[in-house]
């Protein structure tokens, strides 16, 4: 998926964004862009808790030497040229990630928030804000991804353990099920002996395929004949074991079809996923992304604390196997255009105008 430069940066692009990010003080837009004020001759931050100015009076600059280029001076309240209270955040977040990803063992609350300098409470708060999970979970996530690399390039499952860091292999025992959602055996076989429920149905996009393991729904595909999706599924699931779906699964799949047919109810999936810790941030980001409106993948980026990843959430975005339920399809370009989608751009386009005239 190639990326245009504008998508290398979160940036309110358009003059009645920006505004609007001035009038709500939106968090995510600090940093993106200033305005100046021609009455008083001062820019500020988008965020900046000073009176809010006429339209009339405002203008937009991209950086501050544009702002004091055309004769405007940092204001003293939001000082513009200094890193915002966001940008800190994101930064020492960003840092204890990094613990977190070097760490043999994930380090405890207490640890990770004395290095950042805050209360425990207040780093869980900040790092579920920023990140769109909590640090446990991201720990998990990270350790997960970790066990799945050395058990596909390790000997032994034992040697795969004490690589990716369990100090016993009871500790990993207790916690593989909830890790690789099989056992580690299986998962090193290509998920060998994995039972699997599946089953296509007619909906309003063509046909759509859920499919789901004992801990939850692990492939949402839309299409158009049912071989083909049948087809992929396989592929990705080489060795499982597939079989007739019951009672619990037929009621996984009625929410499914519920779901795509008014996507702005609320609903309750238990979802098997599998992917990197990077890419479980982005598929938990994209959750919070109400029905009938759309980001841009910078400001996903941007969100999870890692505003230079644009590049690496479209990719997450195209490696999501769950359609609608994880909304990668409410995901766009700045420019505002479709970018590409696992299961067509005609059915993301279909998917958007439904969902706006569903929330209107």
């Amino acid at each position: 998926m190639k990326m245009t430069d504008r998508d290398q940066t979160t940036i309110v692009s358009a003059e009645p964004e920006r505004w609007d990010a001035i009038v709500h003080r939106v968090p995510s837009a600090d940093g993106t862009f200033l305005y100046a004020v021609k009455t008083t001759g001062i820019y500020c931050r988008p965020t900046c808790a000073s009176r809010q100015p006429k339209r009339a009076h405002v203008l937009f600059f991209d950086r501050c030497d544009e702002a004091e280029a055309a004769g405007f001076r940092p204001c003293k309240r939001c000082s513009p040229r200094s890193i915002s209270p966001q940008q800190q955040q994101a930064k020492v977040i960003a840092a204890v990630c990094q613990q977190i990803e070097a760490s043999e063992t994930p380090p405890s609350l207490g640890v990770m928030a004395q290095m950042a300098g805050l209360s425990a409470s207040h780093l869980q708060r900040v790092f579920k804000a920023i990140v769109g999970i909590t640090p446990r979970q991201y720990a998990a996530a990270h350790r997960a991804n970790r066990i799945r690399q050395h058990l596909q390039e390790s000997a032994t499952v034992t040697e795969a353990i004490y690589e990716a860091g369990f100090e016993t292999s009871s500790t990993f025992y207790d916690q593989s099920a909830a890790l690789l959602g099989m056992t580690p055996s299986q998962y090193q076989n290509g998920a060998s002996g994995v039972e699997i429920r599946y089953t296509v149905q007619p909906c309003w996009l063509g046909l759509i395929l859920v499919a789901a393991t004992a801990k939850g729904i692990c492939a949402i595909a839309l299409g158009d004949t049912p071989e083909a999706l049948t087809k992929q599924l396989r592929v990705d699931f080489s060795k499982a074991r597939f079989c007739e779906g019951d009672r619990a699964f037929e009621h996984w799949v009625t929410q499914v079809l519920s779901l795509i047919e008014t996507p702005q109810q609320a609903f309750d999936l238990p979802l098997d996923l599998q992917g990197t810790a990077f890419q479980q941030q982005v598929w938990q980001s994209l959750q919070t992304i109400a029905p009938g409106t759309t980001v841009s993948y910078a400001e996903v980026a941007q969100k999870i604390g890692k505003p230079k990843a644009v590049r690496a959430v479209a990719n997450a975005c195209a490696h999501n196997h769950i359609a609608v339920a994880i909304p990668c399809h409410r995901v766009v370009g700045s420019d505002g255009s479709l970018r590409g989608y696992r299961w067509g751009r005609d059915r993301k386009q279909a998917l958007l105008d439904r969902e706006a005239t569903l929330t209107e």
